[in-house]
């Protein structure tokens, strides 16, 4: 029974990527400057040298800088990609893990309209949406499963200093996308929860999503889920039954 359960949670891990951009600004207008993403032990990190320039505030909390068309992190010269090539990359990474969730904090209203946007631009969206489930934003997430806990900020270092005990690299597309990771392991949304909370590039825009309803294309992620947590519960029952 071990080797079938140590799979089960396996394949339960690499149905979910977690993904964050960094960007010039934050603004609907501004690039694409890194894209990161991690699901399980795998990981994608790649950077792009903007086509405009890096805004003040956000060269600040990055680090990020742009000279001479080189862009450079903390004054280390970084190697980039052209748009194409990390968005293309970045499909590539989802089609690997077979049509995962994809996750990130506040995407729903940032990450997700400016990947959006470079999709249209690239016309790459009907390639991203065919390899995707879906997408999950723990932003709202976090605050309907912590909603008794009075936080003051629901920002996503500040739940992982909260809830992880711990503080890390923020604004770091690679650590922000780890950090996110552990998060969501502790926050340990149920089936229900997440579906509620699922949205497409289609939908995003919707204030609300639907509660009851699974969007197209995401059916079969829905169904694994529900198996995935009746094979837990039913493990469960079995051990307790066993232990009296």
């Amino acid at each position: 029974m071990q080797p079938a359960d140590s799979d089960g949670v396996e394949k339960s891990l690499q149905s979910l990527v977690f993904f964050d951009l960094e960007t010039t600004g934050l603004s609907q207008s501004c690039e694409i400057v890194q894209l990161a993403a991690v699901s399980g032990g795998h990981s994608l990190n790649l950077y792009v040298t903007p086509r405009c320039r890096m805004q003040r505030g956000a060269a600040k909390v990055t680090g990020f800088r742009v000279r001479r068309q080189r862009l450079y992190l903390h004054r280390q010269l970084v190697f980039t990609n052209s748009l194409r090539e990390v968005v293309v990359s970045f499909i590539a990474f989802l089609q690997m893990l077979g049509r995962p969730l994809v996750i990130g904090h506040n995407s729903r209203r940032f990450d997700c309209p400016l990947l959006a946007r470079a999709l249209d631009e690239l016309d790459l969206r009907a390639q991203f949406e065919s390899s995707v489930s879906g997408c999950v934003d723990t932003l709202p997430l976090a605050r309907e499963i912590l909603k008794e806990r009075g936080l003051q900020s629901f920002r996503q270092e500040n739940l992982v200093r909260e809830l992880l005990g711990v503080n890390y690299k923020a604004h770091d597309a690679l650590e922000d996308v780890r950090a996110l990771q552990g998060l969501y392991g502790v926050l340990q949304p149920t089936p229900e929860l997440i579906c509620r909370h699922m949205f497409t590039l289609d939908t995003m825009k919707n204030k609300t999503a639907a509660k009851s309803k699974v969007p197209p294309g995401q059916r079969p992620l829905w169904e694994n889920f529900q198996q995935t947590v009746k094979v837990a519960e039913s493990e469960e029952d079995k051990d307790t039954k066993q232990s009296m």
